[in-house]
């Protein structure tokens, strides 16, 4: 388990209101679209980060996390497991609080290197199903 309870609770309600959901774009089919809609409905700011830079659900998208002009509290990744590492290096980099693995997506060395640096991490588990259940 990669993320207790209280950690959960903590990154949805403590960390800040700003997450970055890096590979959000306009494909409605793709998961990110659907849970960065639930964030938004639970009081959070979307920033969508895909390398098409596209607005999404009223956001201006970067190419990049890097490219984002303001401070991001949590990142959310939406890559495959190969890829996601070095979003959470990105993550660090830029100064977030928190990283959140979606559902799937698992880097146990990733992991290991973001919580050493001070940041809140879950992996493997999915916000638009955690938020509601905090009543």
């Amino acid at each position: 388990m990669y993320g207790d309870e209280a950690t959960v609770r903590k990154i949805l309600t403590e960390l800040g209101d700003t997450w970055a959901v890096v590979g959000l774009s306009n494909n409605r089919q793709r998961a990110a679209y659907g849970v960065a809609e639930v964030l938004q409905r639970f009081g959070k700011r979307v920033v969508p980060v895909h390398p098409k830079a596209e607005t999404v659900h009223g956001e201006p998208g970067y190419a990049s996390l890097a490219d984002v002009p303001f401070d991001v509290d949590v990142v959310d990744v939406f890559v495959n497991s190969e890829l996601a590492g070095p979003v959470a290096d990105e993550a660090v980099a830029k100064g977030a609080k928190a990283v959140w693995f979606q559902l799937g997506v698992v880097d146990e060395a990733a992991y290991e290197r973001t919580r050493a640096a001070g940041l809140e991490m879950v992996m493997d588990r999915c916000p638009a199903i955690e938020i509601p259940r905090l009543g």
